[in-house]
């Protein structure tokens, strides 16, 4: 019963963290501050890779691989926002550890619809099939397209609010 709690809240949680990472993705190509989402995106970001880590663990997975990196990823990108202010080149750092975390985050999102969902299984029962590849060719060319236009702005306002 406990580990059914754990993983409603651990796909409430990632849910979370995915919906408000795509309204500060959606923030850095504007060049706009979003400051309650940011601070809200990396606090899930951080809770969805911190309690996979408390599922029964049999040897290393690429799930814990995928949790590991993106801890280590989120510590870079909360560091360069609230100790580096994203002063000089912080501020690429943060763009780009911030969204590599939410990329980690769909990347799972996929793999999960790809193994849950019914029609989607049928598609790609192994997930070795083009169905999977091409649905994750999208997720990394949106990634690569938004993380190009964010930093491609001259100067974002995504310094935190004093």
């Amino acid at each position: 019963m406990a580990l059914h709690i754990l993983t409603i809240v651990h796909v409430i949680i990632s849910l979370l963290a995915i919906a408000s990472g795509f309204v500060v993705m959606a923030a850095m190509v504007r060049g706009e501050a979003r400051h309650p989402w940011t601070a809200f995106f990396l606090a899930m970001t951080v809770a969805t890779s911190a309690t996979g880590f408390l599922f029964p663990i049999k040897g290393f997975t690429p799930a814990l691989a995928f949790g590991v990196i993106s801890l280590i990823v989120l510590a870079l990108a909360i560091h360069a926002l609230r100790s580096k202010q994203l002063a000089g080149d912080w501020k690429k750092t943060y763009i780009i550890s911030a969204l590599f975390a939410q990329y980690l985050n769909v990347f799972v999102l996929v793999v999960q619809m790809f193994q849950k969902i019914p029609p989607l299984k049928a598609l790609a029962p192994t997930q070795s099939e083009p169905p999977f590849g091409i649905a994750q060719g999208i997720v990394l060319i949106v990634f690569l397209w938004t993380g190009f236009r964010a930093l491609k702005r001259p100067k974002p306002d995504l310094t935190p609010a004093s």
